[in-house]
């Protein structure tokens, strides 16, 4: 996963200097931002052009015709050099670093000590987006489906949690029912009443709310969420919404770190991970967890790879749930079956050949293969084998002995829906070499049927390894 340079922060200038140094268009534009400001503006130029000048004047921004010196520098909070002459803006950052305040130089990362965000402004709320510098125009055209996304109004809500701030931490003493009277607060009556300008109404109702709250005794929830096959943008929009205001997120082994860092930073994170052959924690002690952590109040994510209702084991932990009277959601996902005919351009379904999918595992409750989808292959159906590598010379002895041939089409692939997914395309008959491919270490879903035949002309192009090769 790639890193920051530059970390994003809110840095408080309310009342203190900031310098901003030169004569033309990117100190002027630098000044436009800073207005928004509560900083103590200062300008050091020597001859400012006419419209610097003129917008100077307007907000009543301090102009310095001095050259920067550290006398001027050593009270400032921040220093923002615009002179466009690359000697003297590494001069200029050279000294202001030796001063020990943080500096920013135009259009040179190397010589800043921080970066400007393009900012949304919806005081008290902003929203910034970062490029580490080296690609404004890209962060610009983020800030542009943000402010499109945001309506003018949306401070309101800022405003609002700014009135009742103080009555919410007197009253409610933990985080975790804070946020939760928070989420009610933006997303009932009282946010709708502050968007449509009625603030004092919004407030009074806000605190009404709060009162009830405080006597309320705290409830907990179990989110029961599928996670998709991996990739960030094939999460849906309501599991990434919950993963954001969740307590505890309890997640599978085969969760990838970019869909857990998703979640809200400081919610606890839990992993029960399972693979193969290896069970960090058992599915019984997975149950007792989601109850006691619902029990206390809290809000839980149960995140599991794929789709929960698919080979997922959430049987068991709905039975749990359900026993122990703990209220509990389902959150479909993406499961792999279908990531992997995407990522192969295969139709699972296709008009007079494959009128029915079936989803099978490898790997029956107790490590028994299950019976029964021998026939339902034999009739044409396009089977989707979960979890099948390290058994599939045995599923393929098993579906041949139900009648399918050989030479049946199949695909394998490796790391569905992700970036680094692998696509192995051969027969049924290929399939038993999967078991000997030592570089094939991710989670493999085996697509098997007539339909595959049918894949586009770029699955065939695109796939230059096939299972054939690795005997």
């Amino acid at each position: 996963m790639a890193k920051l340079r530059f970390f994003p922060v809110s840095y408080d200038v309310d009342g203190r200097i900031v310098l901003v140094v030169g004569d033309g268009a990117q100190a002027l534009q630098k000044l436009r931002l800073l207005v928004r400001s509560r900083a103590r503006l200062r300008l050091i130029s020597a001859c400012p052009a006419a419209d610097l000048a003129a917008f100077i004047a307007e907000h009543e921004v301090e102009q310095v015709a001095l050259g920067l010196c550290p006398c001027l520098i050593k009270d400032a909070a921040l220093v923002f050099i615009a002179s466009g002459d690359e000697q003297q803006d590494a001069a200029l950052s050279a000294m202001a670093r030796a001063c020990g305040v943080p500096v920013n130089v135009v259009d040179r990362p190397h010589l800043s000590d921080f970066a400007v965000p393009a900012i949304v402004d919806r005081a008290p709320i902003a929203v910034a987006i970062s490029s580490d510098g080296f690609a404004p125009v890209l962060a610009q055209r983020v800030r542009a489906l943000i402010e499109a996304a945001l309506p003018p109004q949306f401070g309101r809500l800022g405003a609002l949690a700014q009135a009742i701030r103080t009555a919410v931490m007197t009253t409610l003493h933990d985080s975790a029912s804070r946020r939760k009277f928070w989420a009610r607060i933006f997303d009932g009556e009282a946010g709708r009443l502050a968007l449509d300008g009625h603030g004092e109404q919004a407030r009074l109702l806000a605190l009404q709310g709060l009162r009830e709250a405080s006597f309320a005794p705290a409830r907990g929830i179990v989110y029961l969420v599928g996670a998709g096959p991996g990739a960030e943008d094939l999460l849906t929009l309501r599991a990434h919404r919950l993963l954001q205001s969740a307590d505890v997120i309890v997640y599978d082994a085969l969760v990838p770190e970019a869909v857990l860092a998703m979640g809200r930073r400081d919610a606890e994170r839990l992993s029960v991970g399972k693979r193969k052959g290896r069970h960090s924690m058992p599915q019984d002690e997975i149950n007792a967890l989601l109850v006691r952590l619902a029990g206390e109040g809290r809000m839980v994510v149960r995140l599991k790879a794929g789709d929960p209702l698919v080979f997922g084991r959430v049987g068991e932990e709905i039975a749990a749930l359900r026993e122990a009277a703990i209220p509990f959601e389902i959150v479909p996902g993406i499961t792999a079956a279908l990531a992997a005919a995407a990522d192969s351009h295969i139709p699972l379904t296709l008009r007079g050949v494959a009128s029915h999918i079936v989803f099978a595992t490898a790997h029956g409750a107790e490590g028994e293969e299950p019976a029964g989808y021998e026939a339902l292959a034999a009739s044409g159906a396009t089977i989707a084998l979960y979890m099948g590598k390290s058994v599939a010379d045995k599923a393929v002895a098993r579906l041949v002995a139900g009648g399918l041939a050989a030479t049946t089409p199949a695909v394998a692939v490796e790391n569905a829906g992700r970036a680094g997914r692998r696509i192995l395309r051969g027969t049924l008959g290929d399939l038993p070499l999967l078991v000997k491919r030592e570089d094939v270490t991710g989670p493999v879903l085996i697509l098997i049927g007539p339909a595959i035949a049918h894949a586009s002309d770029a699955l065939a192009e695109n796939l230059a390894a096939a299972l054939s090769a690795a005997a």
